[in-house]
């Protein structure tokens, strides 16, 4: 683990500075809880001032020197001072001794925990404050006493106070990175930054804690928390400290919040004495909110509850869970959190005795995609002689949690009769699905066909068809896929979770086929019904966010994307350990960060899809395929190899409807390797794999992925009756009229105008790229353009040289192949010189730094004039952005 560093904040600091170095002459004070980084921000500001224009002084006040005069300062103020002066006198000679300390500079006295000064370096900081030639900062913790003379310097407009917040989201996710040296999981973050509540010192004695008891480990560069606490004692003696002494009444109240929150105060109020639910809530221990018609009531830190639970002794924990539970049982499960909440409570208390209460919570948890709580439950209702009910449900939710072989053995162990048929089609279903795709045993198709025909009822039939169709799908038996999908629409016995169910299938197909508009009219009819299908199918949302995340690929429409990302699907998922939900998101997320040029986050979204779906049999593959895709971008070619190794490796033969991504991959991972005719070999192999399949959807963006490595005028597909073969750009402009969407006709216009080098319809394209978020799409295109101009008309590529020094600013590291067509290669010393001449520094400079002579660095810049067509030193900058590998190292 690293050294702590400095992250986010970035606001404050740049407020700091500007007080500091602005004219005003108002210093800043910042004032928040013990541990939220206010130390850590005044040091970082102080540190950054030059002390050649600022005399600074660092004061850190503490409790050991506020009983002694000036103890606040001895650490600025001579060892002796003058006898006989009088109190006013002697803070007169401590300003005189800082004004002849700076020499003429501005002084800056910086006071962390001000609230701590004894009276006199009270007083001085004021006096200091109203100096001409002075500023103050310095930070107060919240809820101390604070010296009248500090108190003054707001109240008479010397200072400005402002509440230092907890850190957002992704400043947590940030200084997490930092602490551990690695990115972090996004569901790890959001939990660690929610039980630290923003507090940097809490976090850090979380992962701390977390770390030494192996709580933490790292996937494929990702680091992933169990979600299990330790309590570490430096962690308990900061909430200790926080929470001081407590009257058993007082503790009683924060037990029952902690077991029971969110706790209605109604319901606080009748387990405890009023007064000390007031007493708690006056103490800062509790909080009172109102929520919708009730007011609830929560702890004030959530690792209050932490330590709360954990040092309850067993006993009473098990009497406080059943008295909840009886609270609100007495008034009745008026919200629906309720069932779930008084059924946790009863299993936690050894008070259970209902399985059908068990199971229904079990159902709501999974519905929530709470796998371990659903996991819990189902289990917790099964050996409550909960039944087939039970047993389902439970191999159901053993197998999202990876645990496939359990979940047979769960089954197999309650397989129904042969005459209960309702059962027997619940129960043929769901270990279809556990055996498919849980094991990836492929003859559980036939085996579900064979057993679906000795149905009789019609509903049962169409449930079975449902799971049939999408294992089809799945396998690449897409007709037989289709006319079952359609059969199970048809049939008006048919329930609303296996038409649905179908339905999703349908849209998928039609996505991949490129009919974009139907699949998307499927997918909404799917979304309408899924309060009626959630209770009884809870992961068809997987099977409709593979429908919706393909057909917006192929659409392009990133900003869908991202509202995907952002829906409460993936707050849940995410909250729930529902990893096959979240891996495939983050394969979403990753792929829509890839074509806004942003590889960073493209590269580790992708590694964070790969640490979810390590263990999944299904998503595994698709995620380490967007990673080769990501580290081809960035022209890493050994970990595009590596990562293209292992979606060979973990790529589930059950889930072959897939390789329309993992064979694009490899043509990208190909031509990062610089096997550009491989690369060639391979898209175009696809190109007749995607057609003879009929997925047009994807075969026009593996043409367009021709385009980008200038196979436009490529002979493509199967030889016509003439004996000729289509280009790559004919067959574009026949699919850009039979694939919906703006895109494939764009893709079409692209291929076009490089066919017939036409500089200003490839800007043209790549203006509408740009339009479209197609970042990376809109530089190559912008790049093709500037090589045909250096051909053409050298004097009219200056404009298009600054249109792509644009996009690729908006980029992370990028290097394609597009982008190194006709880029001029520099020598590593031509670099050197052009990149500090760009930066301004003249010949002279150059050759005293590079120790060169001025005339040597003149020939330099001559030579990259000529090969970057440019004229002078004015137009260097655009020039070498538009050259990939121009952040230094390898240029060409």
């Amino acid at each position: 683990m690293s050294r702590w560093k400095f992250v986010g904040r970035s606001d404050e600091l740049n407020r700091l500075l500007s007080a500091v170095t602005g004219v005003t002459g108002r210093g800043l004070f910042f004032s928040g809880s013990a541990g939220i980084g206010k130390s850590r921000l005044l040091r970082e500001g102080v540190a950054a001032l030059p002390t050649d224009r600022y005399a600074i002084w660092s004061i850190a006040a503490s409790a050991t020197t506020a009983a002694l005069p000036f103890g606040g300062l001895v650490q600025v103020l001579p060892a002796e001072q003058p006898q006989g002066l009088s109190p006013a006198g002697i803070l007169r000679w401590a300003l005189d001794v800082l004004q002849q300390q700076a020499a003429g500079r501005r002084i800056v006295l910086a006071i962390d925990d001000a609230h701590l000064l004894d009276p006199p370096s009270a007083a001085l900081v004021h006096l200091v404050a109203r100096a001409e030639n002075a500023i103050v900062v310095g930070t107060l913790r919240d809820g101390e006493q604070i010296p009248l003379p500090i108190r003054a310097l707001w109240t008479d407009d010397l200072v400005d106070q402002t509440e230092l917040t907890p850190m957002p989201p992704a400043e947590t996710a940030g200084l997490l990175a930092a602490i551990l040296d690695g990115p972090v999981d996004a569901g790890s973050a959001d939990r660690l930054g929610q039980l630290s509540a923003g507090n940097p010192l809490l976090l850090r004695e979380l992962v701390h804690a977390a770390n030494g008891s192996a709580e933490l480990k790292r996937t494929y560069g990702i680091w992933k928390w169990t979600g299990r606490l330790e309590l570490a004692p430096n962690l308990t003696d900061l909430i200790d400290t926080r929470v001081g002494q407590l009257t058993d009444g007082v503790r009683a109240v924060l037990e029952l919040v902690a077991f029971g929150e969110p706790l209605g105060l109604h319901l606080l109020n009748q387990a405890a004495d009023p007064v000390d639910v007031e007493t708690a809530e006056e103490r800062g221990l509790i909080t009172v909110v109102p929520h919708d018609r009730r007011t609830n009531v929560r702890l004030a830190h959530p690792l209050y509850g932490e330590v709360m639970r954990r040092r309850c002794p067993v006993s009473r924990t098990r009497r406080l869970q059943a008295r909840l539970a009886e609270l609100i049982e007495q008034v009745g499960k008026r919200r629906r959190d309720d069932l779930l909440r008084v059924a946790v409570w009863r299993l936690d208390s050894g008070t259970a005795q209902d399985p059908a209460l068990l199971l229904d919570a079990a159902v709501q948890a999974f519905t929530r995609y709470d796998v371990p709580l659903a996991t819990r439950l189902a289990r917790a209702a099964l050996d409550a002689d909960g039944g087939s009910d039970a047993a389902e449900l439970l191999a159901t939710i053993l197998m999202f949690a990876d645990r496939p072989e359990e979940a047979l053995d769960v089954l197999d162990a309650a397989a129904p009769d042969a005459g209960d048929e309702r059962r027997l089609c619940r129960w043929l279903t769901v270990r279809g699905m556990v055996s498919y795709w849980g094991l990836s045993r492929e003859s559980t198709v036939e085996e579900i066909a064979a057993r679906a025909e000795q149905l009789n009822d019609s509903a049962d039939r169409a449930r079975v068809h449902a799971f049939e169709a999408i294992m089809r799908l799945h396998r690449l038996d897409t007709s037989t896929a289709l006319r079952l999908s359609q059969a199970v629409l048809d049939r008006p016995a048919a329930s609303v979770a296996a038409r649905e169910l179908a339905r999703c299938t349908i849209a998928y197909l039609q996505a991949a086929r490129g009919q974009l508009r139907r699949s998307g009219t499927a997918i909404v009819q799917v979304q309408a019904e899924a309060a009626r299908w959630r209770t009884d199918m809870p992961y068809l949302q997987l099977a409709l966010e593979l429908a919706r995340g393909t057909r917006l690929t192929l659409t392009g429409d990133l900003t869908a994307i991202d509202a995907i990302a952002a829906d409460e699907f993936a707050d849940l998922a995410g909250a729930g350990d529902f990893r096959l939900g979240t891996g495939y998101l983050a394969v979403l997320q990753a792929y829509a960060a890839r074509m806004r040029g942003l590889s960073d986050a493209a590269l580790r979204t992708s590694l964070g899809a790969c640490a979810v779906l390590a263990t999944s049999r299904v998503y595994a593959g698709l995620a380490q395929a967007e990673r080769a895709q990501a580290a081809a971008l960035r022209g890493d070619a050994a970990q595009a190899t590596e990562a293209m190794a292992e979606a060979d490796r973990t790529h589930a033969p059950g889930m072959a409807v897939l390789y329309p991504w993992l064979e694009q991959a490899r043509g990208a991972v190909l031509a990062a390797a610089g096997d550009l005719p491989g690369a060639v070999k391979q898209l175009g192999e696809l190109v007749d794999r995607l057609r003879a399949d009929g997925f047009h959807g994807h075969e026009v963006h593996v043409l367009h992925d021709l385009v980008r490595l200038d196979q436009a005028g490529a002979p493509v597909g199967p030889t016509c009756s003439d004996g000729s073969r289509r280009t790559v750009a004919q067959r574009l402009a026949e699919l850009s009229e039979q694939v919906d969407g703006v895109l494939p006709p764009l893709l079409a216009r692209h291929a076009r105008a490089a066919v017939t080098d036409s500089a200003e319809e490839l800007l043209g394209v790549a203006d509408a790229y740009a339009a479209l978020e197609l970042t990376v799409y809109a530089a190559e295109a912008t790049a093709m353009a500037l090589h045909r101009l250096r051909r053409q008309r050298p004097a009219a590529a200056g404009a298009a040289r600054e249109r792509l020094a644009a996009l690729l600013g908006r980029c992370d590291l990028i290097r394609t192949p597009a982008l190194h067509v006709g880029a001029p290669v520099l020598t590593e010393r031509e670099w050197q010189v052009a990149r500090l001449a760009a930066d301004g520094a003249t010949s002279r400079a150059i050759a005293e730094r590079l120790f060169l002579s001025a005339r040597t660095v003149e020939n330099h810049l001559q030579r990259v004039y000529a090969k970057l067509g440019v004229t002078g030193r004015a137009e260097l900058w655009a020039a070498l952005r538009t050259i990939p590998g121009h952040e230094g190292g390898e240029a060409g």
